[in-house]
């Protein structure tokens, strides 16, 4: 028994971490349109290979930033702040 707790826990700690950002409690009149988020996104360097909403309510894409590494960002859908960015 002791060992299902521990891999229950284990698991649950595992995705948590996982977990991308909390922008929004969800989509909201104030969040900047799509089309030009990704506008946006694009004039700051970026490519966009692949562009969604998120769980937590952010902007997330996977792309290239202008040296070429590969890039996942989180934006704040309605500041177009970056909220995290991870790097390969």
């Amino acid at each position: 028994m002791k060992k299902l707790i521990i891999a229950a826990l284990l698991l649950t700690a595992s995705s948590v971490t996982l977990a991308g950002p909390k922008c929004t409690d969800g989509e909201n009149a104030n969040w900047i349109p799509e089309d030009t988020m990704k506008q946006q996104i694009e004039e700051q360097g970026y490519s966009i290979k692949k562009f969604k909403k998120t769980s937590g309510g952010c902007y997330e894409i996977y792309g290239y930033d202008n040296k070429n590494n590969k890039v996942e960002i989180y934006f704040h859908p309605e500041t177009g702040d970056i909220v995290k960015k991870k790097m390969d």
